[in-house]
């Protein structure tokens, strides 16, 4: 069962919960899966007070990007397919966004044992800041583009604003997921279940 107030709480809470739990020195089998790139000293850091690196964010909001990329394409890819105007196309591609996004946090905290419950607050307390400023900074990237907004699916420019609006998005994306981060917050509820 999960502690609600490591969830919500984070920080010194979520670390109190994960000692309470296991005990100081031990780290909760996080060796082998999906944390290579960075070594046990910089990863005990991360979790227990010290400086979140750079590549701890950008490997958090690419995970966020991935959803939010996946809903939006498959968004506009429906409101196009039923020729719809911009707007509601646009909402459909940010509620899908966020669908998706919570979707990729929720299937791996299921897989550590959470119930759909406890993983879905898992989902929201990691992912609603982050994927709000993506969606904020890659649909404004795209209305401020020349023709963005009315090129379909088979133009070359609804292409390349989509990419751009993605990289504008990571870019402005990762230094707040930095800063969540290393105050126990955003992507930082998910670790305890990897």
């Amino acid at each position: 069962m999960v502690d609600e107030s490591a969830i919500t709480a984070g920080g010194t809470d979520m670390r109190q919960h994960e000692h309470t739990q296991s005990g100081p020195h031990e780290h909760h089998g996080h060796q082998g899966h999906g944390h290579e790139g960075h070594g046990h000293q910089e990863h005990h850091q991360e979790h227990h007070g010290g400086a979140t690196s750079w590549s701890m964010a950008a490997q958090a909001t690419l995970h966020c990007l991935t959803g939010c990329a996946i809903g939006e394409v498959v968004g506009m890819a429906i409101g196009t397919a039923l020729a719809w105007h911009n707007a509601p196309t646009m909402i459909l591609a940010i509620v899908l966004a966020f669908v998706f996004g919570y979707s990729l946090t929720m299937r791996g905290v299921l897989r550590a044992g959470l119930d759909v419950r406890s993983a879905l607050r898992v989902a929201l307390a990691a992912d609603t800041v982050s994927i709000t400023i993506m969606e904020l900074a890659d649909n404004a990237t795209i209305v401020v583009f020349p023709g963005a907004m009315d090129a379909t699916l088979s133009d070359v420019l609804f292409w390349l604003s989509l990419a751009l609006s993605f990289v504008v998005a990571f870019l402005v994306t990762t230094p707040v997921n930095k800063w969540m981060i290393g105050r126990g917050k955003g992507h930082a509820v998910v670790h305890q279940y990897h």
